[in-house]
Formats: structure tokens, sequence, C-alpha cells
């Protein structure tokens, strides 16, 4: 549910989209590149509230928190995560399933703060291409991490595609502690097996069998550990999750 919105300037909210342009150059922008920011609170959104894609939308920047988006097929269904840095188009996404059976959900899973990049925003940011090159630039991010999910999901154990995923959630959001690397990201059971593509029983067994080889654990914040150094060899065989680490 929407509960707040505001006027920001997108590149003082987003500091790395500027990140091409010279100073004086990147204080002009600051100055001019102004959009609507809507607030959401944590739970179902429908996008249709975000009062955006009409003719030359450029889409939804998320500036900060955490989103999930589901498709379901028949009795199947996948996920992705959304965070700061990401670019939506909702409107696009989820429109024009040809088979009847594929519907899409959204879901805050931590407050967020989205900028609508309309045609007002569209038109004066297309004056300095570095910032339409940092916008592509995050779509095909996207993508890639879309391609990533795809190729997780054919792993065969659950185990492996958690420990996967983890790191992978680490490269983006993870940060170095003394006990390992903090994702802090307060992902339930049940998101896990969606972003792995099983069933959250079996995630919740492979959760236990990693975090006893002390692999994977969650700290009482609600975060997770990841114990040692990123895997560089995933087995695909059956058995205890005793993985390679890299040097």
């Amino acid at each position: 549910m929407t509960i707040d919105r505001k006027l920001v300037r997108v590149l003082s909210a987003d500091p790395d989209l500027g990140a091409k342009l010279d100073d004086e150059t990147l204080a002009v922008a600051e100055r001019y590149a102004v959009a609507e920011a809507t607030r959401l609170e944590a739970g179902p959104w429908n996008p249709a509230d975000a009062s955006a894609g009409g003719p030359g939308d450029l889409g939804l920047l998320v500036l900060s928190g955490l989103l999930k988006r589901r498709i379901d097929v028949a009795n199947s269904s996948c996920a992705e995560l959304l965070g700061q840095g990401d670019v939506l188009r909702p409107w696009q996404e989820d429109a024009g399933w040809d088979g009847s059976e594929v519907t899409a959900e959204w879901e805050v899973l931590e407050p967020s703060w989205l900028a609508v990049l309309d045609r007002r925003f569209a038109v004066t940011a297309c004056r300095w291409p570095e910032l339409m090159d940092v916008l592509m630039g995050r779509s095909v991010r996207r993508s890639r991490t879309l391609a990533f999910h795809m190729a997780l999901s054919h792993l065969t154990r659950v185990d492996v595609r958690l420990l996967a995923l983890f790191w992978h959630l680490a490269d983006r959001w993870g940060r170095v502690s003394p006990d390992g690397v903090v994702v802090p990201l307060r992902l339930t059971h049940q998101t896990l097996a969606s972003l792995v593509g099983a069933q959250r029983p079996s995630v919740t067994t492979a959760l236990g069998g990693l975090a006893d080889a002390e692999r994977v654990t969650r700290r009482p914040d609600g975060a997770w550990l990841l114990h040692g150094e990123a895997p560089i060899d995933l087995p695909t065989s059956r058995g205890a999750p005793g993985l390679a680490h890299s040097r």
C-alpha cells in the first residue's frame, strides 16, 4: 500500500546513476533530474498504484528497500528479488501472457522507495547519455540475474541451489564481518523456495544440512551468515554438502 510521496533529486538519491558524469555536469544533472518517489509498506503490492506506464515513461527506479516478483505457471512458481538500483516496468513485464495459467504477483519485503521515471524525467535525462547508459546497464544486469535463476533451478540438489543463491546474493548485498559474510536480507524459507525453484519443506531440510555443515546459518536478527569462502565447485550428485572452497 502506498503511504507517502515526495519529489527527489534522483542522482542524489542514487549517486551511482551519475558515476559517469564529470563533477560540473553532475552538479547540473542533480539539479534538474527530479522525479516523484513513492514509499511502499511491506506486503502485497499492485503496480497499478504506481501511477506510471504512460508513453515515454522509462520505469520505476528502486531507491531503497526490497521487493519480490513471483511468476506462477500452472502449479510451479519462481521469483526474483529487486532492490536498490533496479529498474522495473511492471506494466510491460506482467502484461500480454499467452498462457491463461501464468500470473505475476508482487510483494514488498521491506519498506521501499520507488522513483517514477516518467516522460518528464526521460526528456531531462536524455540530455546526458551517460545516465541512459547506466539505466540500460542495470536492465542488462537484471536479465543476467534472471538467467542465473533459470540455471540455478536445474541443479539437482536443493542444498547446492541454496548455497549458490546465497553467494550470489552476497555479491550484491553481502558485507564482511568477523564471523563470515552477512547477507542482510530477512528471507523466509518460503521465499527462498521460490527463488531456487523448490518446495518449502525441501528448503527447510537443506538449510538444516547447511547449518550442520557450518556453511550457512541464520542470525537472531533474521539475516544470513555465510561461513568460509565461496565454493569453486558445486557438486551435482547426492550426498553431504561438503563443497570445495576457493583459495
